[in-house]
């Protein structure tokens, strides 16, 4: 099956997905950047894990294609080190060296994908857009929580509580008694909450409620 580049207009802001190579082997590392950008993906190489390392980046979907074997810190400690800095980049491993129990350990930890040099080239293009299109899915995710996230922070004290006790299926009347208020307080509040919550219903309110993790919290 032929694989396909992720779709470059679905990232916001029009940025592109970035494949990220860490490879001491300059020929290796430069034929894969050309593979990848021949396909359209934008390509960074790196030739040893300290310089991948000490580099930040960029907050695009993205993915690792990374050499088991390095000078210094090798791809398995990249790993973990990366594990270690919460990032979920997606990683593609990929040695001429490699053992059973390596692979094991690459997929346990995480792995997307483990190549045995010398691989296909259509292989590791399969490899690099699953693993493109995961972390896609993962940054879209973010976004859209950052951005709940955002207009959640825009509601006042008052807001927030009224908003807790609502997707926790309380009527006004009773939100009301809880609160020490007037049911047309209430009222006002909660509509002030669909508002600025940027929701029509309360099926999307108690889906955004459950995304924050409010609904199980005590107040």
């Amino acid at each position: 099956m032929t694989g396909r580049p992720p779709d470059q207009k679905s990232v916001a802001g029009g940025d592109q997905p970035i494949v990220f190579i860490v490879e001491d082997d300059p020929s290796i590392g430069e034929a894969l950047g050309r593979l990848f950008r021949t396909i359209g993906l934008r390509a960074e190489l790196f030739g040893s894990a300290a310089e991948f390392l000490q580099s930040k980046l960029p907050d695009v979907p993205a993915c690792l294609v990374l050499d088991v074997r390095l000078p210094g810190l090798s791809g398995l400690d990249i790993q973990s080190e990366l594990a270690k800095a919460n990032s979920q980049i997606p990683i593609i491993f990929m040695t001429g060296h490699g053992d059973i129990p390596m692979s094991v350990r690459a997929m346990k930890a995480g792995a997307i994908d483990f190549l045995t040099k010398p691989f296909r080239d259509q292989d590791m293009l399969d490899s690099v857009f699953a693993a493109l299109e995961r972390d896609r899915k993962r940054w879209e995710d973010d976004k859209a929580a950052a951005a709940v996230s955002d207009l959640y922070q825009t509601l006042t004290s008052r807001e927030k509580e009224v908003m807790f006790f609502v997707t926790k299926g309380l009527m006004n009347k009773q939100i009301a008694g809880e609160m020490g208020l007037s049911e047309i307080t209430v009222k006002i509040h909660r509509g002030h909450v669909m508002q600025k919550m940027a929701v029509r219903t309360l099926a999307d309110l108690v889906r955004i409620a459950e995304r924050l993790g409010l609904r199980n919290e005590a107040r």
